[in-house]
């Protein structure tokens, strides 16, 4: 069995910022196929573009770009490339970094994938922070990849509360692009009445169910808007906006910046 060091894995390093207690790296990943191996530290990882595979113990997913994940120090596992190209950005912590942070290191067994939508708009500001690497970047990631951490585990507490089945239905309808998301339509399908819906789902995410839509349709755009090849248009619909300047308001929300400046941040 092959451990991978700190700051190793297999592919092809572009760019790696290393802070106190983590590093964060890009990879181009080139490998058909790699060993079964695990790692030395905890990490997140990120797929930018194209389609990886995560294969365990307990069977094997697919993650086209767009996938978070988070994969323990203990998990063994190996990846497969499914499309041509493809790519990734990682976010390794240190063990030591857990304790002096005061995070149970303990709590997060195993591998996950990470659904939540506010989890991955802080990744999207971590992903930003590392492209432009100024003198406040050190700072910055610090913060936000304490913010990470942190609100992994309050939204997994919220996920694990005794929650209906409709909960993990009415996501599936979300992720998958429903047309009409109204919350009258929601309920039909999932055959519970609209107020007790409305009423019901922030007990289980956290957030209201319109909000919660709203961070999922700037989530769905991340990995696009990274790709220089989409035109903010292009994006703003695939996302599920009804035009350009919705999106550009709803994002600017979120990252206090418009969706043009974030991008500049890849050239």
């Amino acid at each position: 069995m092959k451990i991978r060091k700190s700051g190793v894995y297999y592919g092809i390093k572009k760019t790696e910022l290393k802070n106190f207690g983590f590093s964060v790296s890009e990879y181009d990943y080139h490998l058909p196929e790699t060993d079964w191996h695990y790692h030395e530290n905890p990490y997140f990882m990120f797929v930018l573009g194209g389609n990886v595979k995560d294969l365990n113990k307990k069977g094997s997913r697919l993650c086209p770009s767009g996938s978070f994940l988070f994969l323990n120090w203990q998990e063994i596992h190996k990846n497969t490339k499914e499309s041509s190209h493809a790519k990734g950005f990682h976010i390794e912590l240190d063990r030591n970094w857990f304790k002096e942070k005061e995070l149970d290191l303990g709590l997060w067994e195993g591998s996950k994938m990470i659904t939540h939508p506010n989890s991955h708009h802080t990744l999207a500001k971590i992903y930003y922070e590392f492209k432009v690497d100024d003198v406040f970047t050190s700072l910055a990631l610090d913060a936000l990849v304490y913010q990470l951490c942190d609100s992994l585990w309050e939204n997994d507490k919220h996920v694990h509360k005794m929650e209906p089945g409709w909960i993990k239905t009415l996501e599936d309808l979300i992720y998958d692009g429903e047309d009409i998301l109204s919350l009258e339509n929601l309920a039909t399908k999932l055959g519970i009445h609209p107020v007790h819906l409305s009423r019901s789902f922030p007990k289980y995410r956290n957030v209201t169910l319109g909000e919660y839509i709203r961070m999922h349709k700037i989530k769905k755009s991340l990995p696009a808007l990274i790709n220089s090849k989409f035109s903010l248009t292009q994006i703003a619909y695939y996302s599920g906006f009804s035009d350009q300047s919705h999106y550009t308001r709803t994002f600017k929300k979120y990252f206090n910046t418009t969706p043009l400046v974030y991008r500049q941040a890849f050239k």
